[in-house]
């Protein structure tokens, strides 16, 4: 099976923690150089410091907003100028917790313009080195909810669903081109987000984060949260030459919870 990313260069953003965290670390094991992007310089350069090298890669950071579109392709556009991009990781965190009718017209229009108007500024950015290379991976980091509606999370469900369909009609676009697109959807996984769930949840019943917590892990089969690196693991497969024909797929990494064929 062939795993092997070298020659490589991936971008990987929401890479300050987490499962971007991880994923970069994941791609640089795997031979890719990696430039991480996200709005905290210092976290970034820690994360950029800390990848494997052990293929000569040479690893980097490009500090962005995913809220600001002129300014992300900007920097995304300086970066492609200096080393084409292969591998795209479009991740960034969801919105807040609440109900979708409670939800202001202003929450849907800053999470559209973070999760799918960033990743068309991102994928424009970066198709032209991917086409030229006759070779591209752009994978999503999304949410089990868009098979599934995730209950209080309105805003991240309606957002989650629009992003999908998008990544599926660009998969069939570009597949001729030697680009696949894919999406990954996190179960319950241990990140900032989660503490955030935990928080806002215990907050509108009452109940102990923990409580919150054990409610939830009832239905996961796995019995467990999962870690970063399970995702990211996932996301690395499918930015590989093994993963070539995988194409416009929607893979949950959620420990059996969804109940959906």
């Amino acid at each position: 099976m062939d795993l092997q990313l070298s020659g490589k260069h991936a971008l990987v953003c929401g890479a300050s923690e987490g499962i971007g965290r991880a994923a970069a670390i994941e791609l640089a094991a795997l031979g890719a150089s990696v430039t991480v992007l996200a709005r905290r310089e210092a976290a970034l350069r820690a994360v950029a410091e800390g990848l494997p090298r052990q293929h000569g890669q040479q690893h980097g950071i490009v500090v962005a907003d995913m809220g600001q579109t002129a300014a992300l392709r900007a920097a995304v556009e300086a970066l492609t100028a200096a080393q084409p991009v292969h591998i795209l990781i479009n991740n960034t965190a969801g919105p807040p917790a609440g109900p979708a009718h409670r939800a202001l017209v202003e929450a849907y229009l800053d999470a559209f313009q973070r999760h799918l108007i960033a990743g068309q500024t991102l994928v424009q950015a970066l198709l032209p080195g991917m086409r030229a290379a006759r070779w591209g991976r752009i994978v999503n980091v999304i949410s089990t909810s868009v098979y599934e509606p995730i209950p209080n999370l309105g805003v991240s469900n309606t957002i989650r669903g629009a992003v999908a369909s998008w990544a599926k009609t660009l998969s069939r676009e570009l597949a001729a081109d030697g680009i696949t697109v894919n999406n990954v959807l996190p179960g319950y996984t241990r990140t900032q987000r989660l503490t955030q769930i935990l928080a806002d949840r215990s907050a509108a019943t009452g109940k102990t984060p923990d409580e919150v917590a054990q409610e939830m892990l009832a239905s996961v089969p796995a019995g467990r949260f999962a870690e970063p690196e399970e995702p990211a693991g996932m996301i690395a497969f499918l930015c590989t030459p093994a993963a070539a024909y995988v194409n416009g797929q929607s893979i949950a990494v959620d420990g059996g919870r969804m109940q959906s064929i």
